[in-house]
């Protein structure tokens, strides 16, 4: 696992982000519900959560499954307001949910910087309400802190990154506080693991991953390697 120090300087130093801005997934519950069968293993090892939106949650989870010490990603919709919102719905972009991922890791095994700087470097943070050929509120960049700590560290690597010359444009991601959480329907659950043959998952989803695997190749699952 890399220093604190070393993510920091990945953060200012890297221009690998923009390569994951990538085409669009748009067209194609209970509350704060993450837990599965799998929640006994879980809840046996100490967990912690973060809650990120970069655009398309297909994407996302796809990303973050594949770091070691992230047990689940759960893909969902968070910071709106109302109750167990639906995809149609969020999808109209006057929900005020954005579409996320609730990541819950170990953090013995990876740290919540670690988790920031993959954030950073998988999508483009400088498109207000948009991500690719994905546009709306509910494809706004943001962190939804859960604690103080988060949140300072959200605001730290934001203010680092925008000042280090990596993009020539703002960052505009969003620092939010962590209010709900709303699972997705179950088709949306594992989405490129169950349709990685579909056209959308080859020809998007699966480059982004493949650039991503070079870049943080040390911090995948054995299997991922």
């Amino acid at each position: 696992m890399k220093t604190k120090k070393q993510n920091i300087s990945q953060l200012i130093y890297g221009t690998l982000i923009s390569a994951f801005a990538l085409s669009s997934c748009a067209g194609h519950k209970t509350q704060d519900k993450m837990m599965n069968p799998d929640d006994k293993k879980i809840t046996e090892i100490t967990t912690d959560t973060a809650t990120f939106g970069t655009g398309c949650f297909w994407c996302t989870e796809a990303i973050f499954q594949r770091l070691n010490g992230v047990e689940r990603v759960s893909s969902g919709y968070s910071g709106g307001k109302g109750s167990a919102p639906t995809y149609k719905e969020v999808c109209t972009g006057k929900t005020g949910f954005a579409e996320a991922c609730q990541i819950i890791y170990d953090p013995s095994k990876i740290s919540f910087d670690q988790l920031l700087e993959v954030f950073w470097k998988t999508h483009d943070p400088t498109t207000l309400n948009r991500q690719g050929n994905d546009v709306g509120t509910q494809y706004r960049s943001v962190i939804f802190y859960h604690n103080d700590e988060q949140r300072q560290k959200a605001e730290h690597y934001k203010a680092a990154l925008d000042t280090s010359g990596s993009w020539n444009k703002p960052i505009v991601t969003a620092i939010e506080p962590y209010t709900n959480f709303y699972s997705a329907e179950n088709y949306h659950q594992d989405y490129y693991n169950n349709n990685a043959g579909q056209m959308y998952c080859q020809f998007v989803i699966r480059p982004k991953l493949e650039k991503f695997e070079k870049v943080f190749k040390d911090e995948l699952k054995k299997e991922n390697q």
